[in-house]
Order: C-alpha cells, then structure tokens, then sequence
C-alpha cells in the first residue's frame, strides 16, 4: 500500500510567487508553514526578505524570527526544528507546507544531513579575506580540489557555501559533501516548483527592489547598524542589507547600491533556478497562471497522489 502525502514542498526563486502560493494552499488546507528561508528566521530583518506578514495574520508559521541577527543558526538546526514541527502538525491531522527558497534547507530536511562542526570564526574571517582579495573563484579552485562533488553542487560565486565547505574541511578532515545524504526521501512529499520566464522575474525582482527602498529597507539597515548588527549585515548571505551599509557610511550612491542588490538577487534567483529545476518537481508557471489556478492544480494532484 502506498503511504499518503506526508509533507508539501513548494520552492522556487526570490520573486517568483512561491509565498502567495502557499498561503493560499495554507488556508484551502488549513494547514501550516514552516519556512524554509535562511534570512526569515532572523529578527527585525523583515523588509530585506519579504516576509509574508499579512499572511502570517492568518497562517501560523514556523522558524521565522526565531534568532538575532548573528546568531547562529545553519542547515543541521533547520532540519532538527523542522521535524519536530512537521510530527506537531501531522499528530493534529494536517500535511504540513514547506515554502522557502533556501534549498539547502530543503535538501537537508528531505534528505538529512550530518551534524557539522560549529563555526570556527577565525578561520572564517581568513577565508572571507583571501575571497575579497583574490575572489570567490579562486577559492573555489581549492574546493575542487578538496571536495569536488559538494562544488559541482554550487556556483563558483557562491562565497558563502564556498567558505563554509572550506572550513569543515579544514576544521575535520572530511570534505563537506561527506555529511550530506542525497538518497531517498525521508517524507513521501509533492514537490512544487515555482517558476517565472526570466525576462518577468527580472522585472519583478527590478520592482521589487524598489518597492523596499519605498517601504523603509533603508530605515531598517540604519536601526540594525546602530543595534550592533553591521558585521553580519555585510556577511555573503545578507543580500539586500550587505549592498546598503556602505550606502549609508557614505562610501556609495544609493543608485549604485541598488544595482548592486539587483545584481546579487538575479545572481542567487538562478542559483535557486538550477537546483530546483534538478528536482524534477511539478513546475508551475505563475506567468500563465493565476494563484487560484495554481492552487487547484496543486490540490488536484495532491487528492490523486492521496487515493493512489
């Protein structure tokens, strides 16, 4: 006998619809969402990465502001939490939604991953400076060299992966893709991938940008700079916030750090484009469709994979 849908994973690129989808499929279901997005778990970084506010009115969510800025809090941790909340919401009855575009988290939760050494923050202050002074490809090229299955899994800008993959090594010995699992599915889940043509999600992530300078992304990097939060705004993964900072120490013109956030959030969007493309999960293409469609599509497939 076939196992009923455990688990809904909808994923996809920044500004491709992904959090409009599953709000709506969250209320159709009456179900929850737990995020997988690795800058929504952050406090007070709610502008910067669009977080679904109004939705979260009506929809519980999980693992958003769960954490400071800066604090630590990785794959491993996302994975553990997730579980706990994805057996909460099954125990009631409902198939819990997985929306996010992190697909590392996504990856980890679905296939598991081993428990990775803490930060070793020396080490990767050293790392981060040999990339500002030499660049991410020329670390890159160590990488391959060291673990080249975990490098041909990420893009040779992709400084942030590419530090900490460096970094376990270095700190265990063992290469980063060794404490990663990429066999069966731990959940029998339908995977939903949210796309847009390139020229739209372009536009909108264009707009977008805009529409947060509008809304006060510039008056939430100053009140985490002066909170104290400056050294992490300016990590790798802090797209939208990194590209402000100098901005406002007077270093850049705000056109230049806006083109700066546009070109880093295209950057990462076909990041997220190829790993999930891999997946092989229904693709929906929100430029045809509307959400109510989308959603009914969903909810069609769900209730045959349900009865199969």
């Amino acid at each position: 006998m076939i196992k009923p849908i455990e688990l809904l994973v909808i994923g996809g690129a920044t500004a491709t619809g992904k959090s409009e989808l599953a709000c709506h499929l969250a209320k159709e279901l009456d179900t929850e969402i737990i995020s997988a997005d690795s800058m929504s778990v952050y406090r007070g970084m709610d502008i910067g990465t669009a977080k679904p506010k109004e939705c979260m009115k009506e929809v519980r969510h999980y693992l958003v502001d769960v954490v400071n800025p800066g604090e630590y809090f990785d794959a491993k941790l996302f994975e553990e939490l997730s579980l706990n909340y994805i057996e909460d919401i099954r125990s009631r009855g409902k198939v819990p939604i997985v929306a996010g575009g992190t697909y590392l988290y996504i990856q980890a939760l679905l296939y598991g991953i081993e428990e990775t050494p803490e930060p070793n923050w020396g080490l990767r202050k050293r790392l981060y400076r040999i990339a500002e002074a030499k660049g991410s490809e020329y670390l890159f090229k160590k990488l391959m060299k060291l673990d080249i299955d975990y490098a041909q899994k990420i893009h040779p800008n992709d400084t942030r992966r590419i530090v900490r993959a460096l970094e376990v090594f270095l700190e265990t010995g063992k290469p980063f893709s060794s404490l990663h699992r990429w066999g069966k599915a731990r959940f029998r889940f339908l995977g939903i991938h949210v796309v847009r043509n390139w020229d739209t999600l372009s536009k909108r992530i264009e707009e977008r940008v805009r529409e947060m300078i509008k809304g006060g992304l510039l008056e939430e990097v100053k009140r985490l700079m002066e909170e104290g939060f400056e050294g992490f705004l300016t990590s790798s993964q802090a797209i939208g916030y990194k590209e402000l900072v100098p901005y406002l120490k007077g270093e850049i013109r705000l056109e230049e750090a806006v083109i700066d956030i546009v070109k880093n959030t295209k950057s990462y969007a076909k990041r997220q484009l190829r790993w999930f493309r891999r997946q092989g999960w229904l693709e929906l293409n929100m430029d045809s469709l509307s959400v109510e469609e989308a959603s009914d599509m969903v909810l069609k497939r769900l209730s045959s994979l349900q009865t199969s």
